[in-house]
C-alpha cells in the first residue's frame, strides 16, 4: 500500500468529504478520487459507500481506518527521529493553541523562537483548548499550548508553564458592588456569563461552586473570554475571568473566588518530538520562569 494513498483515505474518512480532503491535502478532487480507487483496487474491496453527496465508510473501511492512522503516525515518527539526528531545528512544527493564550502568552515566545530558530516553520492553529488536545491525541498537531485539563486522566503528557489566576468580576455599576461582603447565596441570585460547558475553565468554576453546594444562574455561555469580558463590562452579568484580561472597565471582587488555571503544553507520550518541538517547549519554559 502506498503511503500517499493511505493518507488520502484517512483524510477523506476524517473529513467525510472528498472535496474537503482535497482542500486539506492541497490536491484536486480527481487526484483524491484516484488515490482512493487505487487503494480499493490494491485491497480488492470497497472502502466508501457513496450515497448522493454523502460518503460513509464500509465495514472494510472502518477496519482499515485505525490501522492506517497508526501506520501514518509511525511513518511520521520515523521521519522525525531520523531528522533529529542532524541536530538541526528546522521543518514544520504544527501547534494548536487557544485565542486567549495566543493573544496574552505567546507573542514574546513566538518572537523569540522565530529569531533563534529561523529555519523552523510554525504552523499555528487557533481553536479551543479541548479541541487542540484532541488534535494532539489524534496526531494532527505535534504540540498544543492550552489550558491544561484540571481533572481526569489524560493520555497526553502535560507540561505546566504559566499559572493563570481567576478573579470574580462585574461591571463597575453592578448591584453586587454596593455590598460590603458578597456571599455565594447573593452571587447565585444574579445572572452569570460563563465559559461554555465542556471547557476546562468551566469545569474549574463549576467545581468551585458545586463544592459550596450553590447552583449558578447562567444567563449566557461562550467559548470566547474576550466576549465574556465585554458582556460583563456592559452589565449583562458577573463572571470569572483570568487576571490577564482584567482592566479598568471591570470591578474585581477579591477573596470570593480562589482558584487558578494552569496553562501549558501537551504532546503525545508515544510519539517522537521533533527538534523544533523540543526547542519550542524550552522557549516557553524560559518565558514562564
Amino acid at each position: 500500500m502506498n503511503i500517499s494513498d493511505l493518507k488520502a483515505f484517512v483524510t477523506v474518512a476524517e473529513q467525510h468529504s472528498f472535496s474537503l480532503a482535497a482542500e486539506r491535502l492541497h490536491l484536486t478532487q480527481p487526484a483524491i478520487s484516484k488515490r482512493i480507487a487505487t487503494l480499493e483496487s490494491t485491497l480488492d474491496t470497497r472502502l466508501f459507500d457513496r450515497i448522493g453527496r454523502s460518503i460513509q465508510l464500509t465495514t472494510a473501511g472502518r477496519a482499515l481506518l485505525s490501522h492506517a492512522q497508526k501506520i501514518l503516525l509511525a511513518v511520521e515518527d520515523s521521519r522525525r527521529a531520523i531528522h533529529n539526528l542532524s541536530g538541526k531545528v528546522s521543518g514544520k512544527l504544527s501547534i494548536g493553541t487557544s485565542h486567549h493564550i495566543g493573544l496574552h502568552r505567546l507573542p514574546n515566545v513566538l518572537k523569540t523562537f522565530g529569531q533563534q530558530f529561523p529555519d523552523a516553520q510554525l504552523d499555528l492553529h487557533f481553536l479551543d483548548s479541548e479541541t487542540a488536545c484532541l488534535e494532539v491525541e489524534h496526531g494532527e498537531f505535534e504540540l498544543a499550548v492550552v489550558t491544561l485539563p484540571p481533572f481526569g486522566n489524560s493520555p497526553l503528557t502535560m507540561i505546566p508553564i504559566w499559572q493563570d489566576p481567576l478573579e470574580l468580576v462585574t461591571a463597575l455599576d453592578h448591584p453586587l458592588c454596593a455590598l460590603k461582603q458578597i456571599t455565594l447565596t447573593q452571587l447565585a441570585k444574579h445572572p452569570a456569563i460563563l465559559p461554555s460547558h465542556g471547557t476546562f475553565t468551566r469545569a474549574l468554576i463549576e467545581h468551585h461552586f458545586n463544592h459550596k453546594q450553590h447552583r449558578l444562574n447562567v444567563r449566557l455561555e461562550t467559548n470566547y473570554l474576550e466576549t465574556i469580558k465585554m458582556l460583563v463590562a456592559i452589565g449583562q452579568g458577573w463572571s470569572v475571568l483570568p487576571a490577564t484580561l482584567i482592566d479598568e472597565s471591570l470591578r474585581v471582587h477579591h477573596g470570593h473566588f480562589s482558584t487558578k488555571r494552569i496553562l501549558g503544553i501537551t504532546h503525545h507520550p508515544k510519539r517522537t518530538l521533533s527538534n523544533a518541538a523540543q526547542a519550542f517547549i524550552t522557549t516557553c519554559q524560559l518565558a514562564g520562569s
